[in-house]
């Protein structure tokens, strides 16, 4: 996959909304084969469009957590090693003492073994280790991998340090995944009420966590309660509410606003069962139906559409269930067999 491939652009944007201006910062060090992206909304669209696996996503996930999220105020230095590989052995102790002595600078060391998270190797096309990028705000600003030595790598990061905005000193952020996984749990099991409290509380814990807010707005969304999802956006900062995390929130509030009531639900599955051949009036009552709750008939509804013409209205219906996918969460249970449902319809 090249290195600019969209899923490598993904793992970067899903944190990163200031890329181009973070590059300019050590242009002199920047690798042309890791050139910046430009800030869009990529990290759903990979996701869904390269149909990521669960251990993949995991893979993300682990990445987010261990190099792209410390980097939003740390410079990191991401050290693609193995456990069989003797020169990454010998670096190593460079890579540790030189990170201990610049700690209190805002440099932190985040070590990926190859092995163990190949998906992410493959996604920064690593072909020889050690390699060694430094990391800020979720994209690589510098190749330290011809760093060796301990002075060669103080004199680098030396260098970083005084061009880029880090924030040294900073307290150590508590590890909210668990609690973030919990949350996710809550609401795919159907308790949107209690997952919208646990994501309120992650949010008292950190403001500016996207998945705590965007937890919180999907939960809010499945609970129905509307406005008040609608309100929580509407609060947010610029740069928070342009992450990927709150993007799909808001799709999942732009599917379930347009809730019909009973009468007109009950209309447009009449519609939908009178004319099996009308692809609009399917469409019209996988959305109705979706924004009421009814999450299996909508799928039933758009997977018929996309098996019998799925090049209808550019893709529609398949557009429309990816954004479900989104709206509800990539983990959830109904979410992985639908997907599976999708590909058995796509590919037979």
């Amino acid at each position: 996959m090249p290195a600019n491939g969209p899923a490598l652009r993904g793992i970067r944007a899903f944190a990163l909304h200031k890329s181009g201006e973070n590059a300019k910062l050590a242009p002199n060090l920047i690798r042309s084969d890791l050139s910046p992206i430009p800030p869009e909304n990529e990290w759903s669209t990979a996701l869904a469009s390269l149909g990521l696996n669960i251990e993949e996503q995991k893979a993300v996930d682990r990445f987010r957590q261990t190099v792209a999220e410390p980097s939003m105020t740390s410079l990191v230095i991401a050290d693609f090693w193995a456990e069989w590989c003797g020169p990454c052995k010998a670096l190593t102790p460079v890579l540790e003492k030189v990170a201990a002595e610049y700690a209190d600078k805002g440099v932190i060391l985040a070590k990926i073994n190859v092995d163990e998270e190949r998906f992410i190797a493959e996604q920064f096309q690593i072909r020889s280790i050690p390699t060694v990028y430094a990391m800020f705000q979720g994209q690589p600003v510098a190749d330290l991998t011809n760093a060796r030595s301990e002075s060669q790598l103080k004199a680098m990061l030396d260098q970083l340090l005084a061009k880029l905005p880090i924030q040294p000193g900073g307290e150590p952020q508590q590890d909210l995944a668990p609690l973030l996984a919990m949350g996710e749990a809550v609401l795919a099991e159907g308790d949107a009420e209690r997952a919208a409290a646990i994501f309120a509380q992650l949010i008292e814990m950190a403001p500016q966590n996207a998945d705590a807010v965007a937890g919180m707005v999907r939960a809010l969304v499945a609970a129905q309660r509307i406005e008040e999802a609608e309100a929580a956006l509407v609060a947010l900062d610029p740069e928070l509410a342009a992450d990927p995390a709150i993007e799909r929130a808001r799709t999942a509030l732009d599917l379930a606003r347009d809730k019909p009531d009973d009468s007109e639900l009950a209309a447009l599955r009449a519609a939908a069962a009178e004319r099996p051949a009308d692809l609009d009036a399917q469409f019209a009552f996988a959305n109705a139906a979706f924004a009421a709750g009814e999450r299996d008939a909508a799928a039933d509804t758009l997977l018929r559409m996309i098996a019998a013409d799925r090049e209808w209205n550019e893709g529609a219906a398949r557009a429309r269930l990816l954004q479900m996918f989104e709206a509800i969460g990539l983990e959830d249970p109904w979410v992985a067999a639908t997907r599976r449902r999708l590909s058995t319809v796509l590919f037979g």
